[in-house]
């Protein structure tokens, strides 16, 4: 991509936006590999006429609809010319396999479909005759159809439902979709049973425009809130550092009141009872059970409280450090407010692939060598010997692209804030940090991402497999094998949220040293482990609030839609178009503020590099923003004051005169 390999540094240096180089060059080769592969699949299936049959449809005996075909050696009546019979009919249209998922009738290419229904034998002949366009197997005669006995089985079934063709797909769709009720049997059930399914989408359709405003208005609540979270962070932080802290104190207090509250009342009703029945002698010890088990559950919780307490006491320099990172993060938005637009881009970037991905899906169905099926005897395309590996490999490339291209925003949005920090005067920051990085992403660092990626993909694909077979065996397996498996999904899906999260700063890393994917994990990792409480603090705390930010623009979003809604008082059904927008509003915010996340957590691993790495003396200037410096101060205050109260006058505490340097004059701190 522009340049080759070199050799790492075998000691660590941390020069932010030094050295560039290409990074794990032969994990770029092989995904371009991979991806010609994915791209030839697609190839073969347009050479093999598998995109053709999908388009244009075919028939029982493997002509494809709409051009001329050749010979199929053992199958009658293929290699017909079917250059005027453009569409697809079924003889039997509701005989629908619900388990695999296709229509098992046979099926014919016909220049016309049928537009009225046909009753009779008789119909079936003047259609034919009439139009052209003969609705039984193809060596039957249509002037015959009456009188043939092949008819009950080569002649659609009667009455024949009038239909039309798809606009792409070029098959016969009969026009009364209740045909279909063995394959939605509960939707028709549901619809005919009352009229509430229309009543919800006749309240769609007429509220469609305030739809429309609230989802607008969902996303500029959420480009909003990225931008002032900043100011409310260290409210929503106390009111949730209050809620826990008293509601772990109410809860305790409950539970001892309810055991003293018993013992009196179990001592009082004792002292009254003065029978040494067998029936006293059961109540008390009754009493005595009900009173042990809330000793237990008011001890558990006690101890519970102090350690939460505890944890609160010594977490609360770095519940200051998220308030921080959540202010510098806020400032980055606006010096980069090209950010906002990144769920954007990777949204659109996946939904162009999942849409290939589907496509060449469907082609694959109809790709392959005829077969006969041996139980309706109809000509069927399979894949097989090799051929049939060619589905798993898509669908391995399903995983491992949508995993490429959700890595390769964390490397764009990672290189973003890594200019952004360590540019020491923001106004010399790029004119685009953003296409900044993405350039540099293209050109050196495309084999990071797909190493990352792939071994994302290691982790999700027996996951997934063993959540299908947990869903085939549902009902079959005993409760051993049903605990073993959820307890191994479980387990791989925390392995895989811990290689996410190792991922993201892996990447951040390399956006700062130009090192290799293993290279760069294994710095983040150190850098981690080392701030391993500051990192529990920003993940608790930063997604607790960032959750309440997700709240925050749904009942926004809920509240505004209630008004409107209930404003137009001849909306009768609007329950509908408020959980749609609901919905957008939720995956809007959770897009927006997972991009916060991201820019959080790259700001966080930049701080910690800086303070390890800096000290703030001249030569060795932090690189940090303002609101970071005043943390660092702050903290620098209070191990000074810890220092002195230790009693050690011969020790002397070695940055009590060092000028904390944090930025070049010049420097903006807006």
């Amino acid at each position: 991509m522009g340049c080759c390999g070199s050799t790492e540094r075998t000691k660590r240096e941390w020069k932010p936006l030094e050295d560039r180089s290409c990074t794990d060059m032969p994990w770029f080769l092989l995904f371009t590999v991979f991806c010609v592969g994915m791209g030839s699949i697609f190839g073969f299936t347009i050479a093999t006429g598998g995109a053709a049959r999908l388009v244009f449809g075919y028939d029982s005996y493997g002509n494809t609809c709409g051009q001329r075909n050749e010979q199929i050696e053992g199958v009658r009546l293929s290699g017909l010319d079917q250059t005027d019979k453009k569409y697809v009919f079924f003889l039997d249209p509701c005989n629908i396999d619900i388990v695999q998922r296709k229509i098992k009738s046979m099926a014919l290419c016909v220049s016309v479909c049928p537009d009225e229904e046909l009753k009779t034998y008789q119909d079936l002949k003047r259609f034919a005759m009439h139009n052209g366009s003969e609705l039984c197997s193809y060596e039957l005669a249509g002037h015959k159809y009456p009188s043939l006995p092949e008819r009950f089985d080569k002649c659609p079934k009667l009455p024949v439902p009038p239909s039309k063709s798809l606009p792409v797909f070029n098959r016969c769709t009969p026009v009364d979709i209740s045909c279909y009720a063995k394959f939605a049997e509960a939707v028709v059930t549901f619809v005919s049973d009352n009229s509430v399914l229309h009543r919800l989408i006749a309240g769609v359709m007429a509220s469609k425009e305030i739809i429309v405003g609230l989802c607008l208005l969902a996303l500029v609540l959420s480009m909003i809130l990225m931008v002032i979270i900043r100011y409310i962070s260290a409210v929503l932080v106390w009111i949730l550092t209050a809620t826990v802290v008293l509601g772990s104190l109410g809860g305790t207090s409950i539970l001892w009141w309810l055991y003293i509250d018993h013992r009196l009342t179990v001592n009082e009703t004792l002292s009254k009872k003065t029978a040494d029945t067998e029936d006293a002698k059961e109540e008390a010890e009754m009493s005595r059970d009900k009173a042990q088990a809330l000793l237990v559950y008011a001890i558990a919780a006690t101890v519970f409280t102090v350690i939460l307490l505890l944890l609160m006491l010594f977490m609360r320099k770095r519940v200051a450090l998220t308030i921080a990172l959540f202010h510098v993060a806020g400032k980055v938005f606006i010096h980069l407010p090209l950010l906002t637009l990144q769920p954007f881009c990777t949204f659109l970037a996946l939904l162009l692939f999942w849409l290939y991905w589907s496509l060449v899906l469907l082609f694959l169905g109809t790709t392959g060598n005829p077969v006969q099926n041996e139980e309706t005897g109809l000509t069927e395309f399979r894949l097989t010997g090799p051929l049939q590996y060619m589905t798993w490999y898509h669908a391995v490339g399903l995983i491992w692209i949508s995993e490429f291209i959700l890595a390769c925003q964390q490397m764009t949005v990672a290189g973003a804030v890594v200019t952004y920090y360590f540019t020491r005067d923001k106004n010399k920051l790029p004119v685009t940090p953003i296409l900044s990085s993405v350039l540099r992403l293209m050109r050196y660092h495309l084999g990071t991402v797909a190493k990352g990626s792939f071994i994302i993909t290691l982790v999700k694909i027996p996951r997934l497999f063993l959540m299908y077979v947990h869903n085939q065996l549902k009902g079959k397996e005993n409760a051993c094998a049903r605990c073993m498996l959820k307890t191994c999904i479980c387990c791989l899906w925390c392995l895989e949220k811990c290689l996410n999260y190792l991922n993201q700063n892996a990447y951040a890393a390399t956006a700062i040293n130009s090192t290799s994917f293993c290279t760069s994990a294994r710095d983040a990792f150190v850098i981690l482990v080392e701030n391993a409480l500051r990192v529990a603090a920003i993940n608790a705390v930063g997604d607790f609030v960032l959750f309440l930010g997700k709240i925050l623009i749904v009942t926004s979003t809920a509240f505004a839609g209630v008004l409107l809604l209930n404003y137009q008082r001849d909306y009768a059904e609007w329950v509908l178009p408020l959980i749609i927008v609901c919905l957008f509003a939720f995956l809007v915010a959770h897009c927006f503020l997972s991009m916060f996340e991201i820019v959080v957590d790259v700001l966080f691993l930049c701080f910690a590099i800086d303070t390890k790495y800096n000290d703030g003396t001249p030569g060795r200037e932090f690189y940090m923003d303002k609101a970071l410096m005043e943390f660092v101060e702050n903290s620098r205050k209070l191990e000074r004051v810890a220092e002195r109260g230790r009693s050690r006058p011969t020790e002397v505490v070695s940055v009590e005169g060092a000028e904390i340097k944090p930025m070049a004059p010049g420097t903006s701190s807006a």
